[in-house]
């Protein structure tokens, strides 16, 4: 169904994106009014907010009544919502999965597109793809999003990703799309390509990949950590081991994009991280799943069930479902002793007010856009992160990383990128589920529209 539709898809996606609502679709500025309005950078939510928006930039936040409109202004009531910033996510992999498909063969323009919009529709407003691309076709989306011609959540993505000889991402999908390196002139070789091709950042693979592969060396995780720095980009390095993180940590590595796993992160590692201003991912959400024999509270909660119903077809939720409770108990309680690292680890960072961001390894097989970071941000709660921690995770200190200076908070020159909420996150971090409206640049999204999009291409 994918195929036959996706030309209608692509050409009508800037439009289902950023539809206006009537009320102000030939308005410049608008007063939003009376919402809960929570900045996104942790500081104090404002109980009956005023915001100004022109032209799609922000242009004051204060309480209501404080700011007065401009002549010919639009007003809009949110009395009773809470407004936030639009969520981010550091960590995905778009293009995959169609359907009950899951294969290189689905990596094409609609396919990226299909997991775009449905990030968009669950509030997600910027993803970044962290090394499993080839080809052109990022490219090609990236710049129609920048010359305005294609909505859905905004792109970025890491390139080629580096890694030892067969220590890239492991699933048949990604067979021979990452780069094998052996020497220091071959990984500063790599990153330069990637540059060239203008990426938003490097991706490293530094572990053994469970055994099937040799550990990227230190000498050759520095190279590329000093040549991408050297090319103004970033570089993330995907990890396992806690002494691969201390040594990545003190190269100046710029972000984890997974938790140690082999034990708890501990304190002079955090602190390491803190004065190197290290970023991490705690990417929950896969390994949380494999605890299950049946599925879990998250799977049934009411608005995120819906969501799901919404954007996917009922064979590859049926399939999810199944996944539960086809899996051997045995397997499940080993599982659930290695998540405890992991949620340890995650509360030993909340305590230390480390630099976590939202990464969710979204677009793995059945790890769906948008409705996995809707998950994880209510795993990152119940492992030991507050509401507010978790919100600054998804929005400010996520554009921080990325360097989205226009994104992340609602404050005076941000880009107008917000939800409008129908209960309060602060409250129970699930309420972030609760889209009442979602607005990117200031323009209402068309979620009905958007809605109606994915179920034509699933």
């Amino acid at each position: 169904m994918l195929r036959a539709t996706s030309a209608f898809i692509f050409a009508l996606a800037a439009l289902w994106a950023t539809a206006p609502a009537s009320a102000q679709r030939d308005a410049v500025v608008v007063l939003y009014e009376g919402a809960r309005l929570i900045p996104g950078d942790g500081g104090t939510a404002i109980a009956d907010s005023a915001l100004l928006v022109e032209n799609g930039t922000i242009k004051q936040v204060g309480r209501r009544g404080a700011i007065a409109p401009p002549a010919g202004a639009a007003r809009v009531n949110l009395a009773g919502k809470t407004v936030m910033p639009a969520l981010i996510n550091t960590h995905a992999h778009p293009g995959f999965q169609s359907g009950l498909s899951y294969s290189r063969d689905n990596y094409v323009r609609e396919t990226i597109v299909d997991d775009l919009n449905r990030a968009l529709y669950f509030g997600v407003s910027t993803v970044m793809s962290q090394g499993v691309e080839f080809g052109d076709v990022m490219h090609e989306i990236r710049a129609y999003q920048r010359a305005g011609r294609l909505g859905g959540a905004r792109l970025l993505f890491a390139g080629r990703g580096i890694g030892a000889p067969n220590a890239g991402p492991g699933g048949a999908a990604y067979a021979g799309i990452a780069y094998e390196v052996t020497t220091e002139e071959e990984i500063r070789r790599a990153v330069q390509a990637e540059a060239a091709r203008k990426v938003n950042a490097i991706k490293i693979w530094v572990d053994d990949r469970g055994g099937r592969a040799p550990r990227l060396s230190p000498a050759l995780s520095r190279a590329a950590i000093d040549e991408g720095h050297r090319l103004g980009l970033k570089v993330t390095a995907h990890i396992f081991y806690h002494e691969d993180a201390v040594d990545l940590a003190t190269a100046g590595v710029n972000a984890f994009a997974h938790l140690v796993r082999d034990r708890a992160m501990d304190d002079a590692l955090i602190a390491l991280m803190n004065r190197n201003k290290v970023y991490v991912m705690p990417n929950i959400g896969t390994p949380e799943r494999a605890t299950h024999t049946a599925p879990p509270s998250w799977f049934e909660e009411p608005y995120l069930a819906a969501m799901l119903r919404d954007t996917l077809s009922p064979a590859v939720i049926e399939r999810i479902r199944t996944s539960f409770t086809s899996r051997d108990p045995e397997v499940a309680a080993r599982n659930r002793k290695n998540y405890a690292i992991l949620q340890q680890s995650v509360a030993r960072l909340a305590k230390a007010d480390a630099l976590i961001v939202l990464g969710s390894d979204t677009g793995l097989e059945d790890h769906i856009f948008g409705y996995v970071e809707q998950k994880e941000l209510e795993l990152m709660v119940a492992a030991g992160m507050s509401p507010m921690q978790v919100i600054v995770a998804a929005t400010s200190r996520a554009a921080e990383f990325l360097e989205l200076n226009d994104a992340g908070t609602l404050a005076t020159g941000k880009r107008a990128d917000f939800l409008v909420l129908d209960a309060n996150p602060l409250d129970d971090i699930r309420n972030t589920r609760r889209i009442a409206k979602m607005y990117i640049g200031g323009q209402q999204v068309d979620r009905a529209a958007l809605r109606t999009s994915l179920r034509i291409a699933r």
